[in-house]
């Protein structure tokens, strides 16, 4: 029960940041047509590359407090930077105003990476932990359903005035939002955090409380006996310690890290920032249709994660890893290839980025599993912080802002050429997961990574 309760609390939290997010997407025709803003594909790829940079400084910024003070207080702190930012974008006058809306909206997004994917590690059984991170994580594609149906309803103008319309889709994602804060009162303090900063009583009321909920799991043994650690508690990690720890013991697991966030940050938000524009600019669909075509794109999403992140528990994560990513890789080359040849339609372009991203959802979710398991407690939050900003910053914010001008250029071939190098990224992290990924899957987070504070283990 209590871990059903965790699990709802932190999906419905990303199906609400899958609304908001999708909704520039599939509202950037009516951004383009809007008598106020008259926003150019330019400056659609600008705004997307604005609320990246917001995600970046926010990750990082949120991550170190997270690690210092604790998840559950960033939870509130990053939902309301998050509503609120998202409720000002309604009102946005011009591209600086959007822009700014979008980058204070990223920075809360980045927060919430950080804080809920460390959340996710600590609290859930290691024998899941795989399949429910990737699930919680594709659980932000249901949400992208949502805001392609707002966006249908919203932009029908024998519904709504279309510039009205736009703007109530974005107040309607932070008005829905505001029922994360309840739902949020159900998730604890991580025990693990507390033991470490020196708040053991209140870790073994909430383990306690975890076990009057929970049932015990039939294959675990009454009287099974587990390893015991002992740890030397602190009220900090000091920052000199983080980057030895990332960058110096732990310097093959960085890398892996990073090359998996550089590769699914280009492949995601190049293609998931401009996809509306593909369809209008070289298949001709009106703003108020986007929507239908963002159902199967989304189904895609969230499929991929839901059907295929147990496997990352059961064959394992390295083999997971390298599949996912390379397989993408591969389709994202075939299909810009029959793009660039004017062999695809706009619905046969649906079909095959549905195809494609069911493979890279989970795919772009194992980077943050990765990341966020195989590096001590202490630094766990900010090491999921660091490997996305870093990733999102070389190869994320770039990525709207080339495709938008490649797609500017209205040539099939400069199109084909910006997903040659997202393939070339992902076949890359493909082969660096699979040489020198860790075997984590069932392992508890203390055999995978020990935590600095330990003094002995036996």
């Amino acid at each position: 029960m209590f871990h059903i309760r965790v699990v709802t609390a932190l999906g419905i939290t990303w199906i609400l940041d899958g609304l908001e997010v999708t909704l520039v997407g599939a509202l950037s025709g009516a951004l383009k047509d809007s008598p106020t803003l008259q926003f150019t594909n330019f400056d659609i790829g600008l705004a997307g590359s604005t609320y990246l940079i917001g995600a970046v400084l926010g990750a990082l910024g949120f991550g170190w407090l997270t690690d210092r003070i604790g998840r559950k207080k960033l939870f509130f702190v990053t939902l309301a930077l998050y509503l609120t930012a998202t409720a000002a974008t309604a009102l946005s006058w011009d591209i600086g105003s959007f822009a700014l809306f979008r980058f204070l909206t990223g920075a809360g997004i980045g927060g919430e990476y950080t804080a809920i994917n460390s959340t996710i590690q600590e609290l859930v059984p290691a024998r899941y932990r795989g399949w429910t991170d990737l699930t919680i994580n594709g659980s932000f594609w249901i949400g992208a359903a949502l805001g392609a149906v707002g966006a249908i309803v919203l932009l029908d103008p024998q519904v709504i005035d279309p510039e009205l319309g736009w703007r109530l889709a974005f107040l309607t994602g932070a008005v829905l939002g505001l029922v994360v804060f309840v739902m949020r009162l159900w998730i604890p303090e991580s025990p693990r955090w507390l033991m470490i900063h020196g708040r053991p009583d209140q870790a073994i009321h909430i383990v306690a409380d975890i076990e009057r909920m929970a049932a015990r799991h039939p294959d675990a043994a009454a009287d099974e006996a587990w390893p015991t650690i002992r740890l030397r508690m602190r009220d900090h990690t000091p920052l000199r310690e983080v980057a030895r720890t990332l960058f110096s013991a732990y310097r093959q697991r960085s890398l892996v890290g990073l090359a998996l966030m550089i590769a699914q940050a280009f492949f995601y938000n190049a293609i998931f920032f401009t996809y509306a524009l593909v369809l209008s600019t070289f298949f001709d669909i009106p703003a108020e249709h986007i929507g239908w075509y963002v159902l199967p794109f989304a189904a895609g999403n969230f499929l991929g994660p839901l059907l295929l992140g147990r496997l990352f528990d059961t064959i394992g994560r390295r083999a997971m890893i390298a599949f996912t990513y390379g397989i993408s890789g591969v389709l994202l080359a075939v299909s810009g290839y029959l793009f660039a040849a004017g062999v695809l339609t706009a619905q046969t372009q649906t079909i095959a980025w549905m195809v494609i991203f069911f493979f890279a959802s989970p795919a772009a979710s194992a980077a943050y599993l990765t990341v966020s398991e195989t590096f001590p407690l202490e630094v766990r939050a900010l090491a999921i912080a660091m490997f996305y900003a870093v990733g999102t910053a070389i190869g994320g914010v770039a990525g709207p802002s080339l495709f938008g001008a490649l797609i500017d250029s209205g040539s099939r071939d400069s199109v084909f050429a910006g997903y040659c190098l997202g393939s070339a990224l992902m076949i890359a992290a493909a082969l660096i997961g699979w040489r020198y990924g860790i075997a984590a899957e069932r392992r508890p987070l203390e055999s995978v990574a020990s935590p600095l504070a330990v003094v002995e283990s036996r």
